[in-house]
């Protein structure tokens, strides 16, 4: 197996320091009582699933619109999650577009950093994403612009923020409990300036009584990643399995590690065996092949990735950050990823 390794010293990290948010209450509605609810209601009772089906490729474009997809594969994406949205209609987005382009130059007006260059004001605009929902209880994509307008009329309104909820392949038994008011979109993606996102987020907590909060990617899920994008080689090409740790040692250590997509197929395809009725992927598997990429990488460097965290897993197809960053590098596995991360997304929601 061919593979190229990089150590690298890194400085100590700093301590994670979370602070916990309180739920956001809405101010054009009276409170929601979605939180007051009996448990069956508010407590997802997930199980992490065991197994997945395998990563199929397929054309999204056919019924999604290409320049909104686009638009999706274009830029690197922080993660949230957010709690159900209280009476949040998809027929009422032009009047959200204006209600929070008001809330931004307001802020804007009272202090509020908010800095991008010689603009006027700020205009956004929120559109829905039709397809990208797979189920008939998953709530359609919704997509948010915030452009700069300049100073002068004549001169293009210039994007600088990004941001879309969505909802992939939901647990349907959690989707059908919510009370008839709530919409749950409880994976949110942004780009742009930070301050920016606080206030998008702000205005959706105020508005929509619901709460926002990091979502993190944990080894186990870019094991899966891993495994799941490798599988896709025959079909296409992924050019390269790019694999980051960080090693708890002193001074810490972050190891970048490249494997031949065709070396990293045939150890997967050693592992997984395809069944054409119901291919689907155990968790077994998926730690047979990460332990033979270990295995491998122990042989030559005498380094146990094991003792590490998985940090980062990257082909052509798309990459993940523990962060909770991510690319998508190719439409045609948009559905396999964001299954996945609305899963994520589900496993956060607060009890």
């Amino acid at each position: 197996m061919e593979c190229n390794a990089l150590v690298v010293n890194t400085p100590a990290h700093r301590p994670d320091t979370r602070r916990s948010k309180s739920y956001g209450r809405s101010c054009v509605e009276p409170p929601s009582l979605f939180w007051q609810t009996p448990g069956h209601l508010t407590t997802l009772g997930h199980r992490i699933p065991t197994s997945r089906r395998a990563a199929k490729s397929h054309n999204i474009t056919t019924k999604v619109d290409p320049e909104q997809v686009a638009l999706l594969i274009k830029n690197e994406w922080k993660l949230s999650h957010v709690t159900p949205l209280y009476r949040f209609r998809h027929t009422q987005l032009k009047l959200y577009s204006k209600h929070l382009a008001a809330f931004i130059i307001a802020e804007k007006q009272q202090g509020v950093a908010v800095e991008v260059g010689v603009e006027a004001g700020f205009k956004v605009t929120f559109s829905a994403v039709l397809g990208i929902a797979e189920t008939k209880e998953d709530a359609e994509t919704v997509f948010i612009q915030v452009h700069s307008k300049p100073l002068f009329s004549a001169d293009t309104p210039k994007a600088v923020w990004r941001g879309w909820l969505t909802c992939v392949n939901g647990d349907p038994e959690y989707l059908r409990s919510l009370p008839p008011d709530f919409v749950s979109l409880p994976l949110f993606c942004s780009s742009g300036p930070e301050y920016l996102t606080a206030l998008v987020k702000s205005w959706f907590e105020r508005t929509f009584d619901c709460s926002f909060g990091s979502l993190y990617l944990n080894s186990t899920m870019l094991n899966w990643l891993a495994a799941l994008w490798t599988g896709c080689h025959p079909t296409s090409n992924i050019r390269y399995l790019k694999l980051a740790w960080n090693m708890p040692s002193q001074p810490p250590l972050d190891i970048a590690y490249t494997v031949n997509p065709q070396d990293a197929w045939e150890l997967w395809n050693s592992i997984h065996t395809e069944d054409s009725t119901d291919d689907r992927i155990n968790i077994e598997e998926v730690q047979l092949f990460m332990n033979g990429l270990e295995i491998h990488f122990f042989r030559h460097f005498k380094i146990y990735l094991s003792a590490g965290t998985l940090t980062k897993v990257s082909t052509a197809l798309g990459s993940a950050h523990h962060d909770g960053k991510i690319k998508i590098g190719s439409s045609d596995y948009i559905t396999t990823l964001l299954t996945l991360l609305t899963e994520c997304a589900l496993m956060k929601t607060p009890v």
